[in-house]
């Protein structure tokens, strides 16, 4: 099996340099950074943290040195997937691309340029120490299914499942994969944004009541949401968010939005809460609180201009 890591910062490396461990898979990454594409080549890919790795595989910035491969995982941030899709598809004219990344609209985006689509929902994060080095934070399960309008096979789909548990990455195949990829988008949009807005970390912002009580009032909108869409959720995003807040879970950990802030990157907030609010427009279900906090990330982000 080749599979090619498509977007290899810190959840694509998680998947590359694990999956790099088994002996049946050849793994490539195609990433932008050519200092992490270097060292990656050089020394091989290192996780450190929840656990000690270092996976040998081969990466690239130029996506027309891609060999045809069985799968892709795309895990780039949602800005990035049209046009990171758009580069590497050839490599996957007779494979299946799978989404692990955060937000709603990245499947869509990728069945423009590729047949069949897995739908992907991924708990494991960390974040880039240097080039070639990624600290593993948190351990997590993953769950991939069909993405409805142009699927994968279940076949292909519990082959990927099989590989990435055999690497270490927990993964479930599931006929219907929204409700885990709803539960994950209102966890992170209920819980992300207040972190970057604070730059307190996950725990940290569950101490504090009033924050508390505004993370439930985003949660209770957003599973308002997926109600209305005829979503099943697979299990309460509140439950989620009480045990990542756990000293021996995500307690300290920084979630993507607040590094991205502290960063004065581009943040994920239009594919989160603006996802959240879109849909909830479309279905009368009203959403103010998400409102507020996408008009809040997005007047910071223009404060830096």
């Amino acid at each position: 099996m080749r599979v090619t890591i498509v977007g290899c910062g810190a959840v694509g490396s998680l998947f590359a340099a694990n999956l790099a461990q088994l002996d049946d898979v050849e793994v490539w990454a195609f990433d932008l950074d050519g200092q992490h594409v270097a060292a990656i080549n050089e020394h091989g890919l290192r996780l450190s943290g929840a656990g000690e790795v270092v996976g040998k595989l081969r990466a690239t910035t130029d996506a027309t040195e891609l060999l045809p491969s069985d799968f892709g995982i795309v895990a780039t941030k949602c800005m990035h997937t049209a046009a990171a899709i758009e580069a590497t598809a050839g490599a996957f004219a007779n494979g299946s691309v799978c989404s692990v990344q955060n937000g709603v609209g990245n499947e869509e985006a990728l069945a423009q340029h590729v047949e069949r689509v897995i739908r992907g929902t991924t708990f494991p994060a960390g974040r880039v120490v240097e080039p070639g080095h990624v600290q593993w934070d948190v351990k997590g399960d993953t769950t991939i299914g069909p993405f409805e309008p142009s699927p994968a096979s279940r076949e292909e789909i519990e082959r990927l499942a099989d590989a990435c548990t055999r690497a270490g990455l927990p993964t479930a195949a599931v006929d219907d994969a929204r409700g885990p990829q709803w539960r994950k988008v209102i966890f992170n949009a209920a819980t992300n944004p207040v972190g970057a807005l604070t730059g307190l970390t996950h725990g940290r912002v569950c101490e504090i009541p009033a924050l508390r009580r505004l993370v439930s009032g985003l949660v209770d909108e957003g599973k308002a949401v997926a109600q209305a869409q005829g979503i099943a959720l697979d299990a309460d995003p509140e439950e989620l968010i009480d045990l990542a807040a756990r000293p021996d879970v995500a307690y300290d950990h920084k979630a993507s939005m607040l590094q991205d802030v502290e960063a004065r990157r581009e943040t994920e907030i239009e594919y989160l809460n603006g996802g959240i609010a879109r849909f909830g427009r479309e279905h009368g279900v009203p959403t103010p609180l998400n409102e507020a906090i996408l008009a809040l990330v997005k007047g910071l982000e223009r404060s830096w201009a």
